[in-house]
Formats: structure tokens, sequence, C-alpha cells
């Protein structure tokens, strides 16, 4: 059972096309995918009062794979109150116990000139984000008074331990490089990180080309020199940061997916792109975000790798064939609905 979460703003409208998708699979390949449709975020508070409501909750921790939408918005954006979107989302995946967060970068040659980047720079992009997701300073004790504040970031070695090992073994599997990124000049939970990966590496995977760059620094380079890259892994926060920089490599946020994944196959699976509640109930978001996510899915949680590659490659194709959303859209070039881009995806899935 896929557990979907359609959330809020354009969350509906591409989980529904990401449906869509993998009804159309099933068809091809003669699977019987079974689907829940529950809520989450904003939906749910305006519905039952939590973020989380006890109903998605059993349904996640019964299903194969959880394929969300996105959470949040400005009717919920208050942060000083008590119950937010958000707070669903971390408590999801703390539910799920998905530690690690996996975020590709490809840059198509067709959406090159979609980037703000100079074409050159990005030739031969082709990089992996892996961000811890259930530690640091997004989980660590808070306090507030009226003049102070303080968010705790703590990180044990057992953590950054399996991070770094779900790192090595994708770069591995890709051209053997990893980049580990911290703040080892200032932070101490970065200088327990860079202990702790130095060594794993050298032990475990002793053929791995490790770089360490300073957040700061990776920051740079990923405008720099971004197709020198193969694997980054890096701290919750910091890895927050960085990979939505990342996507303005691709040309738009509405092309890039991830996958939340931990010790088990289930995983939670979204595009990066947020709830975009201005483009909400416009027909006009970009599907192919969600679309590559539910790839992830497939490949990750249910073990369908060839599936999965021809759900990549008929992004990959319509895209070649000149289908765009407004939000790739140049010139000439006629956006297509988010409806419409998911129909000429479907058709390339040969």
């Amino acid at each position: 059972m896929i557990t979907l979460l359609p959330g809020d703003g354009i969350g509906p409208e591409v989980t529904q096309a990401g449906h869509r998708v993998l009804k159309e699979v099933a068809a091809r390949f003669e699977h019987s995918f079974t689907f829940d449709v529950q809520l989450i975020g904003g939906a749910a508070i305006d519905a039952v009062g939590t973020p989380l409501p006890d109903e998605t909750i059993a349904s996640c921790e019964g299903c194969d794979a959880v394929l969300l939408g996105a959470v949040g918005g400005p009717r919920w954006s208050d942060p000083n109150a008590a119950i937010r979107p958000e707070q669903g989302l971390l408590a999801l995946r703390s539910l799920l116990g998905v530690y690690a967060n996996l975020r590709p970068v490809k840059v198509l040659p067709e959406l090159a000139s979609a980037s703000p980047l100079k074409a050159e720079i990005l030739e031969g992009v082709d990089l992996m984000v892996v961000r811890e997701l259930t530690g640091g300073i997004y989980f660590g004790d808070k306090t507030r008074t009226k003049d102070s504040a303080s968010d705790l970031c703590t990180y044990t070695r057992v953590e950054v331990e399996r991070i770094v090992r779900v790192a090595a073994k994708l770069a591995t599997a890709r051209r053997g490089k990893l980049c580990s990124v911290d703040k080892a000049n200032v932070l101490e939970t970065s200088r327990l990180w860079r202990d702790v990966t130095n060594r794993l590496v050298g032990a475990e995977f002793p053929d791995l080309d490790l770089e360490t760059l300073l957040v700061d620094a990776a920051a740079m380079h990923l405008i720099s020199r971004p197709a020198d890259f193969d694997v980054i892994v890096t701290e919750n926060m910091f890895g927050d940061i960085l990979t939505d920089e990342a996507s303005m490599l691709a040309g738009s946020l509405g092309m890039l997916p991830s996958a939340s994944i931990g010790d088990g196959s289930r995983g939670l699976f979204e595009p990066i792109h947020g709830s975009a509640p201005d483009l909400a109930d416009q027909g006009t978001a970009n599907p192919c975000g969600m679309l590559a996510s539910t790839a992830m899915m497939l490949r990750h949680s249910l073990n369908l790798d060839e599936e999965a590659a021809l759900v990549e490659s008929a992004i990959d194709r319509a895209i070649a064939a000149g289908a765009r959303t407004a939000d790739l859209a140049r010139g000439e070039q006629k956006p297509l609905t988010t409806e419409e881009m998911t129909g000429q995806i479907i058709k390339f899935l040969e």
C-alpha cells in the first residue's frame, strides 16, 4: 500500500499527477498498487486541529511507502503559533525513522538556459546531496523568553556514522567521490562530524575520494564548480540550505525530487519545491519533481528498478521533446498545464 499525503498549496495537484503515473506503471507492468489518501499539514489542522492526525499515522505505519505533496502556506505561517503544518512533517520523519534525505540534482541540456548560471558551468552536473534528517538543531531542545531564545544542536557518533555510511555507499556506486560538508572551524558538532567521517571512510571505504569542505566554501563551489561534485553529505540545517541552492542548477525547483529513507525499505518521497501557495489551484505547477520522486519510491521502497528508470526516462524524453510548464517555458514555448505535462510524460512510458 502507498499512502498519499497531498497536503497544502500545489501539493494536491502534483500528488494527483504522481498517482496517475503510478497507476499507469501498475497497468503496464501488471502490478497491483493500492492507495490510501490521508491528511497532513495545514489541511489537517483545518479539518481536525492537528497537523498529523491519528488516521494518517496509522496509514503511514502500515504502508510500504509514503508519497507527500507539500505542507504549509500563509494561512498557517505565524511562527509563534502553537500548532503549525511543519510540525506534522517533522513528526512524520521521526515516526518513519527516515534519517537520510537523498536529493539528486541533474541538469538536462535542454534546460540549461532556464538556470541563472552559464551553460558551460552546468555541463555534466549530476550530483546527489545526502542530508541528515532527524538530528541537529531542528530537533534539539528549544527555549524562548521575551528577551532571548536558544536552539540546541546535538549529534552523536552513531547518527553521523549511519548517514555517512549511506552517502559512502551511494558514492561507491556512482563516481567514487564523496564530499563531507561541515563548519569544523567553529562548531563542536562539526568537529565530531569530521572526525567520525574521516575514520569511517578510511576504515570502510578506503577507495573513495573524500573531500572535506566548510559549508560557506561548499556554497560557493556549488555555484562555481558544480560538475566536480558527486555525492555530498552534510548535517540537517546545512543540507536544508545547500539543497535549495543546488536546485537552481536545474533551472527550477519544480524539477527536483527527494527520498527520505532509513534502515528499512519504507520511505518518504516528495518533491523539494514546497507548497507554492501562490500557484495553488491554477493548474500550472510543474509535476516533474513529484514524478521523479515516484521513481525514487519505486526504486528505494518497492525495489522496482526497471519501472523507476522508465519513469525517469519518460521525464527526460518529454523535456527533450519540448514539453514545458510555465516555470520552464522560454520565448515562444507554450507552457503546458500540470495535467497536460503529466500526459506528455505518460506518452513516453514505453
